[in-house]
């Protein structure tokens, strides 16, 4: 065994931690996946193919062999009985809105496509709790509960389905206050390579019962089994919330701003912070008219209106205290859903403001008190190596995250980009943080997790041969091969 110390050797050694006996699918295979589901629900075709082979993400496509469209956990079971055994790779799908090639293939192999899975199972109202299966959407789940006063906090944006949403453990914008998936995650079931089928967690609202095995199911992006039934937590509605946009003339006045506001104890249900070029970018895109300057957006929730405008007023102080140039709060629903709205389509806005080139979407967590420090290292490191950036992030959660400009088309440049990329996400883990607060290791972050987990790298590989001993869920993904 050769322990991977240095982060120089991972940036130079790309070797896959995969089983190189894997092998090709057969026409004999292909009859038996139709024998295990609907002939109709197993798909070779050309534009089928092409869909399951890329992500949102700039990450090289790989095509699938084949792609399945299960609708039961023992179809699933049979699924996996048959891979394990002929040791072919299968990769779990949602709706392909990841941004860092978690679900994209990179064996070849079997995708499983989650999307038919999509009834919800059984509503818990009096537990606050829903079972659904993996191929609900997120926002068809809220805006089915909204009428009856919960919702599920997690809110990432994209119009992804809940069994992604738990793979990545995602967040969004209202983590700050709510948490992220892995903390409204109570139940799973779920099937392992063997086809063995297994329930985990408990309904109860805490327990102390074993290993939190959801906790280890949740966040591991299809790399230990498939997820087939999850049980959440809800939220209530929040009876008030006010929202405001704040302008400020430079960034350090933006990011003190942040910090000072979080050590006040308001906690905001969002603190979104935006460069002026990103605003610049959801101005053309969304014909907006916002000033495009580094900006706040703010959402607090609370149970009367009183206590929010106390609240409001403690944060105006601070912002003004720190040279802001517009703070305009006590926005209507209207104008804060398209405040909102704009927010969501940041890295649209990006798209269309850089036709023809690819994103690097930097995704970094950082300690609060490091925040600035986070934020002026990313914006300098961008300049000073003439790479195109936009700033923004979930301020209050120290997430950070950073669009990197690269020309597909410019080796040099796009080599300039990805050292950008690595010193930004490098200088992070060194402040006490990590590579990814909410998108996830998939292929991207790979390179750093040794730098970031050491020893403990080693640990996560032996749980996964644990539960998945032929490599052949999802492989490609977290681990680079860690033996010689």
């Amino acid at each position: 065994m050769i322990w991977l110390n240095s982060y120089e050797f991972l940036i130079n050694d790309h070797r896959e931690d995969i089983d190189m006996n894997q092998r090709d699918i057969t026409d004999a295979d292909i009859a038996l996946f139709k024998s295990i589901v609907a002939p109709e629900r197993v798909s070779k075709g050309e534009s089928i193919i092409e869909l399951h082979s890329k992500d949102e993400s700039f990450h090289q496509r790989c095509r699938p062999d084949v792609v399945i469209f299960p609708r039961s956990k023992e179809e699933i079971s049979n699924i996996l009985k048959l891979a394990n055994e002929r040791k072919l790779p299968v990769t779990p799908w949602g709706a392909g809105t990841s941004l860092e090639g978690n679900p994209i293939p990179s064996m070849g192999g079997i995708v499983l496509d989650m999307q038919e899975m999509n009834r919800i199972l059984e509503e818990r109202e009096g537990d606050f709790q829903v079972i659904v299966e993996p191929g609900v959407v997120y926002k068809d789940l809220n805006k089915k509960f909204e009428k009856k006063g919960l919702f599920f906090p997690p809110d990432p944006g994209a119009p992804a389905t809940i069994g992604g949403m738990v793979a990545n453990n995602a967040s969004g914008i209202q983590t700050l206050k709510y948490g992220a998936t892995k903390d409204y995650v109570m139940r799973l079931e779920v099937v392992i390579p063997t086809g063995e089928i297994m329930t985990i967690g408990s309904n109860a609202v805490k327990t102390s019962s074993g290993y939190d095995l959801c906790r280890l199911f949740t966040g591991s992006e299809g790399t230990l089994g498939v997820i087939t039934q999850i049980t959440l937590r809800l939220a209530p509605l929040p009876m008030h919330f006010t929202a405001a946009l704040v302008n400020f003339n430079c960034i350090e006045d933006t990011t003190r701003s942040i910090y000072q506001i979080m050590c006040t104890g308001i906690i905001p249900a969002a603190l979104e912070f935006l460069d002026g070029d990103v605003i610049d970018a959801i101005n053309a895109y969304k014909s907006t008219q916002y000033e495009e300057k580094p900006t706040l957006f703010m959402e607090f929730h609370g149970s009367n209106e009183a206590g929010l405008l106390e609240e409001l007023t403690i944060i105006k102080e601070i912002c003004f205290s720190n040279n802001c140039s517009v703070f305009e709060s006590g926005i209507g629903r209207e104008e804060r859903n398209r405040l909102w709205e704009a927010r969501y389509d940041t890295f649209e806005s990006m798209k269309n403001a850089n036709r023809g080139m690819e994103i690097i979407i930097i995704d970094t967590a950082v300690p609060l008190s490091k925040y600035p420090q986070m934020v002026d290292f990313a914006r300098n490191e961008s300049i000073s190596n003439g790479i195109k950036g936009y700033v923004f992030g979930h301020a209050g959660s120290g997430n950070l995250h950073m669009g990197l400009i690269k020309d597909p088309d410019d080796t040099k440049q796009a080599e300039t980009a990805m050292k950008v990329n690595d010193a930004i996400v490098k200088f992070a883990i060194d402040l006490g943080g990590t590579s990814t607060g909410e998108h996830g290791v998939g292929i991207g972050k790979r390179k750093f997790m040794v730098h970031e987990h050491g020893v403990s790298l080693e640990v996560m590989k032996r749980i996964k041969d644990v539960f998945d001993p032929n490599g052949i869920m999802n492989p490609g993904k977290i681990f680079f091969n860690l033996s010689a």
